[in-house]
Formats: structure tokens, C-alpha cells, sequence
């Protein structure tokens, strides 16, 4: 039975007093009861006492915290990355599977003689793409999501020279990291323009230039000749990569939730190393079994030299000893399971599966790492088409079409738009995967075309390629499995081979 005494008794007791005397004055009373309670509700994460004591929170902006921290950000993780196997193996990933072999464009007018022409163009300049002449454009791309990853931010500049007999455009790309930005300068203008961490805005708030220094500010082989000064470049010359989490202006290392884990994990493997090697140092002391005391109790190497640090095997002596100790060095367990665990939170930070950056399928079976992989994949095309396209891959393909129309290579006040092919996943069961494939394709869900350029391949030139082979087939009066024209799918021959026949195969009529 409740108690009649609790304040929630009490409290009904009164309303119903209240309501017989005076109504409204009750309605009034409950209604301003209950506002009041739903005032005091809030989110526990919101809640201020013991348990959040310690945690200190800002409402600065994105750029703010950027501001600060950024340097910092990159340095560390840059040191991760050269020292840290797990986060050269993240960064390793990520890339990988963002870029692989190549993101590839094909020219989409609709005219196919000059989508011939204009991919033809593309793939010759493409390989002398580079500013300082390393690699070609597949490797500028490669490069850039490293540089986005590792540091947060990369800044391709189209540069323009002169043009010499071998070159097929005057243009290159020169990419920059995110140090070259001269992130201390600030500017507010009478005209409402600003400067804003190196990037320069215009009054409508759209980015019209980039402060940058000429040479990177970290080099030690700058000559003393050189200007250290930032420059004004427009934004026009530059393409700036970076993942926006909120709306900012500069990014930071995709890594930034895993630096403290990882730096914890480095001191921990340190320790346990030292723990280790302590645990297996067996030394064996020489003592006095009469239990007779010296008034200097010493313990000496076999050369009668003071011991202050033991080491495995020594054999160490006392004074007026007539007997042998040994110490019982302990093993601690648990050290796998710790580690493991660790490692799938730095994983976590990362973005990335924990068997692809470990390596360690141990706790993995082939419907798991499916699944995984497939949530994966989608983050990953997620970034390809809303970051790595827009923001790097299309300016490129934007800065050599306005070249080429410039050198009367392609036709001038033509748009040239493009379609992009990232590298396609490798199938974890390729034969269920082509299963699948055809019979989208045969139900219409996908077209041929589609299937094709999903595996990184130009369906033009991948027909132009069947129709020369079969060709060279027919010439030889070869027959082969993979050739439905001749064979059917279960390898029996086709019962109307236009080549045997010499005729077209009789179309189909409905009833």
C-alpha cells in the first residue's frame, strides 16, 4: 500500500480541494506544475555533476578549432605515419581503395567522333600532367588523397609555361600541402571582403583567392635569397581537397580520432617490452645460508666488481655467501586481448576495417567481412563522388578542356562534359558478383555500358576491342567458350550461327 503521506499523495489530495473551490485557479495550477517539470527534463549527455566534471567543451566554429589545432593535427599524425605500422597501414588502405588504380574520365558530348577526339587528347596529356614531371595524372590523384588523409588538406594549382615541341598543352598541376597556406593571415575590408586563415573571401562569401607561400615554410634548403612571403594566387588557379564534417574551410587528417590511441598503444608496446624483458631476467645470487650479516652487505660479479643492474643469466655474488638463490620471474596475461581491442578503436578512428589494416582474419568469417566490406565500399564511393571528384579530379578536367580550347586542339564554346570511372572493388566471390551483374543487366536494372565502366574500363573502347578480337577470331576460324556467338553459355553450339549460315538469325515475332 503507498504511503498517504509521499508529497505525490499530498499533492492529488490538494488538486482535488482546489478543484471544487476553485476550478480555473486548479487547471492553472496543474498546467504550470507540469512546465515546470518538463523544464527540468534534459539530455543525461547535457547533464552537469561528478560524472562530467572534467569535461570541458567549446561552441566555437569549425574554422576556430581548425585554427588552433590544425598545425598540431598534421604534425603528429605525419609522425604517426612514418613511425606508427598501423598508421602507415590505414593510410595505406584508405588510399588504396579511394584511388586504386585510377579515377578515369570519358568524354560525354553525345558526339562520338569527338569524344574520340577529346579522350585521345586527354590521354596523351594526361601523362605529362605533372608539374615536376614524376608521374602522370593517376598518380597526382593518388598523391592528393594521400595528402588529404595524412594532412587534412592538398591545394592543386594549374600552372601554365611555355609550350615546347613535345608538349601536348602548356598546362601542369602542382600540387601543395596544406603547411604552403599562410593560415595567419587575417584580413576585414571596407568592401566586405576578408581574409580568413590564408583564404580570401569576397563580399558575397565565396572564396576568390589563396595567401600561400612560394616554398614550403618547413623547408631547410631555402637560400637566403628567397622571399618568405605568402602570395595572392586566385581561386580560379586552385583546387582545394579536403572532407568537410561541418561547415568549414580547411579539413583536418582523417586519422584525428585515433593519434591518442595510437600514441597510448606505442608507450604501452614500450612498457611491455621493458616488462618482458624484466620477466625473463633469471638471476642467480650466492648467499650466506648461515644467515650470518656483514656491516656492508654488497653483491659482486664474478670479478668482484659492485652490481647496481641485473641482466639475464648473471650470476651474482655476496658477501661471506655460501649458497645459491634464484628469483622466480611471472608471466602476465591478457596482453592480446588488451591489444586487440586497441587496435579496433584506432581502427575505428581511421575508417577503416580492423582485418584490412591489422591484416589479423583470426575473428573473421566470409559473411562478416562481407558485410563489413560492403559498408565499407559505400563510405568510399560516398567520398569519391561528393569529395574526390568535385573537388580535385573535376577542376583538372576543367583546366585542360579550357587548355585545349585555347590551343585550337578542341572546339572553342563547346561544352565537353565528362563521366567519371572509379576503379572497381574486388569482388570477394567473383562468380556469384558476374551472376549478379548479368542479370541486372538482362532485367534492365543496369546497362551494359554501366557494368563496364563499374569495372574501370571505356565501354566504347571495350567494344571496339571485342569487335577487332572476333574479327581476328573469325579470320582463324577460331572457336572459343567465351565467344556467344558461336557457343551458348553451357558450351553447346548455337543452334542459329549467323556464321555458319550465312544469314541474320530470324527475329523474334510475339504471337
Amino acid at each position: 500500500m503507498a504511503d498517504r503521506n509521499t508529497p505525490q499523495v499530498r499533492w492529488r489530495r490538494l488538486d482535488s480541494v482546489l478543484q471544487s473551490i476553485a476550478p480555473e485557479f486548479a487547471v492553472r495550477r496543474y498546467a504550470n506544475r507540469i512546465t515546470a517539470a518538463n523544464l527540468r527534463r534534459a539530455y543525461d549527455a547535457a547533464a552537469k555533476g561528478r560524472g562530467t566534471s572534467g569535461w570541458r567543451t567549446a561552441s566555437s566554429s569549425a574554422d576556430a578549432e581548425i585554427e588552433v589545432a590544425g598545425q598540431p593535427l598534421r604534425d603528429r599524425m605525419r609522425d604517426l605515419v612514418r613511425n606508427n605500422p598501423m598508421a602507415a597501414a590505414a593510410v595505406q588502405v584508405l588510399v588504396n581503395n579511394m584511388v586504386g588504380s585510377g579515377i578515369r574520365p570519358r568524354a560525354a558530348t553525345g558526339d562520338p567522333e569527338l569524344d574520340q577526339q577529346v579522350d585521345a587528347l586527354w590521354a596523351r596529356w594526361q601523362k605529362q600532367c605533372d608539374a615536376h614531371g614524376h608521374t602522370n595524372f593517376h598518380g597526382l590523384t593518388t598523391l592528393a588523397a594521400r595528402e588529404m588523409v595524412e594532412g587534412g588538406d592538398l591545394f592543386a594549382l594549374r600552372r601554365w609555361q611555355r609550350r615546347r615541341a613535345s608538349d601536348v598543352l602548356p598546362l601542369r598541376i602542382e600540387l601543395r600541402e596544406a603547411d604552403y597556406l599562410d593560415d595567419a593571415r587575417f584580413d576585414h575590408r571596407m568592401n566586405g571582403s576578408r581574409i580568413s586563415n590564408g583564404i580570401e573571401y569576397n563580399a558575397d562569401g565565396r572564396r576568390s583567392a589563396y595567401w600561400m607561400f612560394p616554398e614550403h615554410p618547413g623547408d631547410r634548403g631555402l637560400t637566403f635569397g628567397r622571399s618568405l612571403g605568402s602570395q595572392r594566387i586566385l581561386a580560379s588557379q586552385v583546387a582545394h581537397l579536403f572532407e568537410r564534417q561541418r561547415t568549414q574551410s580547411r579539413g583536418v587528417p582523417w586519422g584525428t580520432p585515433a593519434i591518442r590511441p595510437l600514441r597510448d598503444v606505442d608507450d604501452w608496446q614500450h612498457a611491455e617490452l621493458v616488462r618482458k624483458k624484466t620477466e625473463a631476467c633469471l638471476v642467480g645470487v650466492v648467499t650466506n645460508d648461515a644467515g650470518e650479516e656483514t656491516l656492508t652487505p654488497v653483491i659482486k660479479d664474478a670479478q668482484g666488481n659492485p652490481i647496481e643492474q641485473f641482466s639475464p643469466g648473471m650470476i651474482a655474488y655476496a658477501d661471506g655467501a655460501t649458497g645459491v638463490e634464484f628469483n622466480q620471474p611471472s608471466a602476465v596475461g591478457g596482453v592480446y586481448e588488451w591489444h586487440r581491442v586497441q587496435l579496433h578503436i584506432i581502427a575505428s578512428g581511421f575508417r577503416v576495417p580492423y582485418a584490412l589494416m591489422t591484416g589479423d582474419m583470426s575473428q573473421a568469417n566470409f559473411s562478416s567481412s562481407r558485410v563489413g566490406l560492403n559498408e565499407f565500399r559505400r563510405m568510399i564511393e560516398q567520398f569519391q563522388w561528393q569529395t574526390l571528384i568535385p573537388m580535385f579530379c573535376q577542376p583538372v578536367w576543367d583546366w585542360f578542356v579550357e587548355a585545349a580550347q585555347l590551343m585550337g586542339e578542341l572546339p572553342v564554346g563547346r561544352p565537353i562534359p565528362v563521366d567519371w570511372a572509379p576503379p572497381r572493388f574486388e569482388s570477394v566471390n567473383p562468380l556469384q558478383d558476374a551472376q549478379a551483374d548479368l542479370i541486372e543487366t538482362r532485367a534492365g536494372f543496369a546497362t551494359l555500358p554501366q557494368q563496364i565502366a563499374k569495372r574501370g574500363h571505356d565501354p566504347d573502347l571495350q567494344i571496339a576491342e571485342v569487335i577487332r578480337f572476333n574479327a581476328k577470331l573469325d579470320e582463324g576460324d577460331l572457336i572459343f567458350d567465351s565467344d556467344p556467338r558461336r557457343v551458348s553459355k553451357v558450351g553447346q553450339a548455337q543452334a542459329n550461327d549467323p556464321l555458319e549460315t550465312g544469314t541474320n538469325p530470324p527475329e523474334r515475332r510475339d504471337p
